[in-house]
This record gives structure tokens, C-alpha cells and sequence, in this order.
């Protein structure tokens, strides 16, 4: 663009919440602003590191195994906890999946009653479940406006997440387990947190998604809208995950 605009975006843990290809979700963000002529910046954060005089549009918070998480916790309290509420406040766009959004929340707890304090940034829970979660998913997004799509993705996770007071989710169930297998609900959403269960990575298998955070990253920061991308292609792909899965 004549203007030389672009999107700040901070990549959190890169090199150890990476479990399920996360970084595919960077490179997505990447192209669809690449393919609107809109620049954009990824600032890489790992241990003992935060620079809290940056202004970040999007943050992204990938997946990972329980032991790395607990790796993580340490550091995140002693640089990270206030820094990241107070982004989550002011209404940054911030994604966060798997163990991302389990680390938002308040904690999780052990099957034996062993707790683990999380952020806190957000109003949700996790306790450990006797059974696995597993498998591909596809959930319904519905957007302010009240239109509606369909998100597919994998899950893979032993803890029930609960959604407390001012948390919605992000969507409803059509096949799967979701939050925690009982109440049909998939992911977190409060101000412009985005959190959900989707591996995959999530962004290259759902353009409108994508499109969602980036958008509301956008107008935050130029205060207009987001140059429009066709989906067509992508709508096919995901009509036919959509089919194999038995959800048409």
C-alpha cells in the first residue's frame, strides 16, 4: 500500500510452543496481509524476554506438552504476567491454543488434586480428565455481526477446560469433544482473546479466521477495514474436510 502500512506481531515461545506446526499460523497471517499489499512484522519472544515498549497488534501463543508448560510458568510470572494482562486489557489480538490457552486462564489441576497457577488473563479453568481427546474437530464460529462459520482443526488433550464469568466460547460443537466433552462448547473468547483446542495449525485450514483476528487487528489500528481477500478456494478445502468427517 502507497502508505507502507503493516501489523506488529508478536510470536510467544516460538521455539518451545511449537508442537503442532504452530508457526504455520505466523506464515498465514503473513501472506493474506502479503496478498493485500499490507506489510507485516513478527518479533520472536522465548525466555527471560519482553520488551514492553512495543506495540504489538497480534500476539500468537502456540501448543505444547504438559512438562513444557510448566517450564514456561516460572518465566512467565517473573516477565511476562503483568505485560500480557495488560495487552489482553487494552484489547490487543491475542491467539492462544492447546497449552496458549490453557496458559491464559487461571490454572490447571492435576488429576491428584495438584494445582498449577496459570495468567489468570482470562476467566477460565482446566482440570485434568480421565480420557484423551483426540481426534479431528469442526466447530461453529459465529462473528458479532451474527454471521456464522465453520472452523476444523484437531484436537489433542487430556484437560477439560471451563469458562467462567464474562468468557464466551468460541463456538459450538458439531463434531468432536471441544472445551472438555460435556457442554458443546469449543475455545474462550473475551475483549479480542481468541483461544480454542485447534491444532492443525489452525490458520492455513480456515482462511476466515484468519481473516477475523487480522481484521480486528487492523481496523484497532488504522480504523478502517480490512482490504477484502476472496475465500473461495479455501471454503472448497473446508467444505471438504467438512464431508470426510461426516458433518454434511
Amino acid at each position: 500500500m502507497a502508505d507502507n502500512r503493516e501489523l506488529h506481531i508478536c510470536h510467544l515461545y516460538y521455539d518451545i510452543l511449537n508442537l503442532y506446526g504452530d508457526n504455520g499460523n505466523i506464515r498465514t497471517m503473513e501472506k493474506r496481509l502479503a496478498w493485500r499489499g499490507i506489510g507485516s512484522k513478527v518479533t520472536q519472544l522465548s525466555f527471560g524476554e519482553v520488551d514492553t515498549s512495543e506495540e504489538y497488534d497480534i500476539i500468537f501463543i502456540g501448543g505444547g506438552q504438559d512438562f513444557e508448560q510448566e517450564l514456561l510458568v516460572k518465566d512467565l510470572f517473573q516477565y511476562k504476567a503483568d505485560w500480557l494482562k495488560h495487552e489482553i486489557e487494552k484489547g490487543t489480538v491475542i491467539l492462544g491454543i492447546c497449552g496458549g490457552y490453557q496458559m491464559l486462564g487461571k490454572y490447571y489441576e492435576a488429576a491428584d488434586g495438584t494445582k498449577v497457577d496459570f495468567l489468570g488473563g482470562i476467566d477460565v479453568y482446566t482440570t485434568a480428565s480421565d480420557k484423551r481427546m483426540i481426534g479431528n474437530f469442526v466447530y461453529e464460529y459465529t462473528k458479532e455481526n451474527g454471521e456464522t462459520f465453520p472452523i476444523v482443526g484437531f484436537e489433542n488433550h487430556n484437560g477439560q477446560t471451563w469458562l467462567g464469568e464474562g468468557v464466551k466460547p468460541m463456538g459450538k460443537m458439531i463434531k468432536g469433544y471441544g472445551n472438555n466433552g460435556e457442554d458443546g462448547t469449543e475455545g474462550a473468547r473475551y475483549k479480542n482473546v481468541f483461544a480454542t483446542y485447534s491444532h492443525g495449525p489452525l490458520l492455513p485450514k480456515n482462511a476466515r479466521i484468519a481473516d477475523e483476528l487480522l481484521s480486528i487487528a487492523y481496523k484497532r489500528k488504522y480504523g478502517e477495514e480490512l482490504p477484502e481477500l476472496e475465500h473461495d478456494m479455501e471454503d472448497a478445502a473446508l467444505e471438504d474436510i467438512k464431508k470426510q468427517l461426516g458433518c454434511l
